[in-house]
């Protein structure tokens, strides 16, 4: 069995043993010797800082700085001279000259998160620094050079702006050249379960305290639930639940969307036997459990896109949206939990 953990040196460790942790960590391990640039892809707080600080202190760089950037927190009248510095006299309170980001990393990596929403202007001058790795400071008359190796990331359809006109095409193609595609949770099977667990271990470290087992029941639901806020979401709900939950055991409620599993055919046979139900009324109920349980499964997992959801039941839109009303479920508890899902928004009914 893989291990839990992937470490890349100064405390870097990436924790999972599901098939899709080990492809990332396998491909984190190839491309931190190869210093080119790389683009991170994937929903929000799946871990793309992370692997970009895996990817630089895996590398022959990693004695060099680490200089992230939130590219999206960046004033947009102002994101040229933050990332490539201001010359003396450059407009009325450039008093000195000011390295930029891009200077600050001399050596290291410069880590650009939320790369899209780089306004154009400051694409353009990013895509001459990709090139050659020359940039020219706000109000310089000559090129300066740095030796920075630039990692970017994004949660957008990149394809999609370029089409749109909303990002530079041959700045994509730049960045398009060594992808690195981060799974989401949901897609990472009994890994929430490794890192609950590893949650709970840090918290303990760092309030001092006993850690604490989850209990069965949260144990038999965690895996169940989509994840929507991915690695992030799980670590605020482990954080709160560790600081909250006074218990032997931490017991968190299921959130909304988990689609519980439904009791087996032989507990509701069993059931139904001890009951004394006829046999009709006990085969009705244990359909309407398994087709309860099935429907919310599936619109868990496609966060509430019915078309999807359909697709995958092999049955057609109408009908099983028939059997959504036959048992009153409520698609909109499964797109609530997933504001920044990007399937099928157009489906959604």
């Amino acid at each position: 069995m893989a291990h839990a953990e992937a470490g890349f040196g100064t405390g870097v460790f990436m924790v999972g043993r599901s098939p899709a942790f080990k492809r990332v960590s396998d491909m984190v391990a190839r491309l931190a010797v190869c210093d080119a640039s790389v683009l991170i892809e994937g929903e929000t707080g799946t871990g793309k800082e992370l692997l970009a600080r895996a990817l630089h202190y895996g590398s022959l760089r990693r004695q060099g700085p680490f200089i992230p950037v939130n590219c999206g927190a960046l004033p947009e009248t102002l994101v040229e001279s933050e990332m490539f510095g201001v010359c003396r006299g450059a407009y009325t309170d450039a008093r000195t000259d000011r390295p930029g980001l891009v200077q600050s990393a001399q050596g290291g990596t410069l880590f650009l998160d939320e790369v899209d929403s780089l306004p154009v202007h400051a694409q353009v001058a990013l895509l001459r620094f990709l090139q050659d790795g020359t940039f020219r400071p706000v109000g310089g008359v000559r090129e300066e050079r740095s030796d920075a190796r630039v990692i970017a990331a994004s949660n957008a359809d990149l394809q999609g702006l370029v089409r749109s006109g909303k990002f530079r095409a041959d700045l994509f193609f730049r960045l398009n050249l060594i992808v690195l595609v981060v799974p989401p949770l949901r897609d990472r099977g009994s890994d929430c379960m490794l890192l609950a667990e590893h949650f709970v271990r840090v918290f303990a470290l760092r309030f001092g305290r006993p850690a604490r087992p989850l209990n069965q029941a949260t144990v038999d639901w965690l895996p169940l639930y989509s994840w929507p806020g991915n690695v992030r979401e799980l670590e605020n709900l482990i954080h709160r639940e560790f600081l909250l939950n006074e218990d032997e055991t931490i017991s968190i409620e299921p959130l909304a969307g988990v689609a519980l599993p439904a009791r087996s055919s032989v507990s509701c046979a069993e059931d139904a036997v001890a009951g004394l139900q006829p046999y009709r009324q006990a085969r009705a109920s244990a359909l309407e459990a398994f087709d309860t349980a099935y429907v919310q499964q599936l619109l868990s997992q496609t966060h509430g896109n019915v078309t999807l959801a359909a697709r995958l039941a092999g049955k057609e839109r109408r009908a099983f949206g028939k059997l959504i009303k036959k048992y009153a479920i409520e698609c909109s508890a499964f797109r609530s939990v997933s504001p920044d899902a990007r399937i099928g928004e157009t489906d959604r009914q």
